[in-house]
């Protein structure tokens, strides 16, 4: 259902209250995620150097303090965080190498996800999820696999292949296809500079010089980082807790982001239906934790009001959804205990322009669901 006009005035109304940025604000956050962040990384290289087994103790907190420096970095990109347009771009630099991401390249591809959001012709999600027509083409193999690739168990898993090996990967066999194009080029067409054969390359890697620059120095940062960690603590101490806190706080990330689109019955619509706030307001969910928890993801369960304009802080998310609850009534709640069961939605029903689950699915087909749905 399309939202009226009142509710249009309303939400100008509400970004106009709340989407103010303020510089004090955004620095504590930053000094109250890297003081405690550095301090648990140095109290865990010293209890490893009394047994392995300790260092796992302050790994659950290094986690949720990537989680953190994460969702602040995701600010930085959409310019909210701080006031300061300077602030965002070098904080979000520095977060973006804490975390293994480019920064700023990332903040590309998820501006398009919030350009496109509900609508599913354009943008699936991490997960890329399937219609039920593409499911249903799959073997029964293929099923099972795609299952298994959206469940928790996995996530560990995306985590890993999406803040440490992804951004490694893309940019170095990107490098190495500029150099061989450029080289080529260069013997072919030697009256030709060096700049304007690199500027004729083209790459799905990237997909502008300055998002290569970015690259670049966020794996150089990165590498001097991890180069300088094992000469302090050795490569097998380092990577031992770097390898297992990224990947967890990145399969933390993925499921996040996954159940606040993923859920039953969320609004899932194709290019020719799409409306961009009925996508906030029916497709994008208000994840209920915690207090503690939403401190260590920076309010994003208040998604559906981010959606609704990423403009406004973090800091202000809450105190703004209490002031204008009455305009999220057809917002999905979901509560910590069903995310395992919004993890099961991980299908686009194309005809009803809705994600429904494969225990749906398999039901509307007239056969038992396979015992891999009854659980995560």
């Amino acid at each position: 259902m399309v939202l009226d006009e009142c509710f249009r005035r309303q939400k100008c109304a509400m970004i106009s209250r709340y989407a103010r940025s303020d510089d004090i604000r955004g620095l504590t956050q930053l000094f109250t995620t890297l003081v405690p962040f550095t301090l648990l990384w140095w109290s865990a290289i010293r209890c490893a150097s009394v047994s392995p087994g300790l260092a796992l103790v302050p790994l659950p907190l290094i986690i949720l303090f990537i989680v953190r420096a994460f969702g602040l970095m995701h600010e930085c990109g959409h310019g909210s965080l701080f006031h300061s347009r300077r602030l965002n771009s070098t904080v979000g630099f520095v977060l973006g190498v804490l975390s293994g991401m480019p920064q700023y390249v990332w903040s590309q591809h998820h501006a398009y996800h919030h350009r496109h959001n509900g609508n599913w012709d354009s943008y699936r999600g991490p997960y890329t999820t399937l219609s039920v027509d593409e499911y249903a083409a799959l073997t029964r193999t293929q099923q099972r696999l795609y299952r298994g690739k959206c469940s928790v168990a996995a996530a560990p898993l995306a985590g890993f292949v999406y803040l440490i090996f992804n951004p490694r990967f893309t940019w170095l066999r990107g490098s190495i296809g500029l150099l061989i194009h450029t080289l080529r080029q260069k013997l072919a067409h030697p009256e030709v500079s060096l700049r304007a054969h690199a500027a004729s390359y083209q790459t799905r890697y990237w997909k502008s010089a300055r998002e290569y620059r970015h690259m670049v120095w966020n794996n150089l940062a990165l590498l001097s980082v991890w180069a300088l960690m094992c000469w302090t603590c050795g490569a097998a101490v380092f990577f031992s807790i770097y390898l297992l806190s990224v990947s967890i706080a990145g399969g933390v990330g993925i499921v996040l982001f996954t159940v606040q689109h993923n859920f039953e019955h969320a609004y899932a619509s194709d290019s020719e239906h799409w409306d961009r706030d009925t996508g906030a307001i029916e497709g994008t969910s208000f994840l209920v934790l915690p207090r503690w928890l939403n401190w260590f993801t920076v309010n994003i369960g208040y998604h559906h009001i981010h959606h609704l304009s990423a403009n406004i802080p973090n800091y202000r998310l809450a105190e703004c959804h209490h002031e204008y609850q009455h305009l999220f009534a057809r917002v999905t709640r979901v509560e910590l205990i069903e995310v395992l069961g919004a993890l099961k939605c991980i299908l686009w029903d194309k005809r009803a322009q809705r994600i429904i689950s494969v225990a749906e699915y398999t039901v509307m087909h007239g056969f038992d669901p396979p015992a891999s749905t009854l659980k995560v």
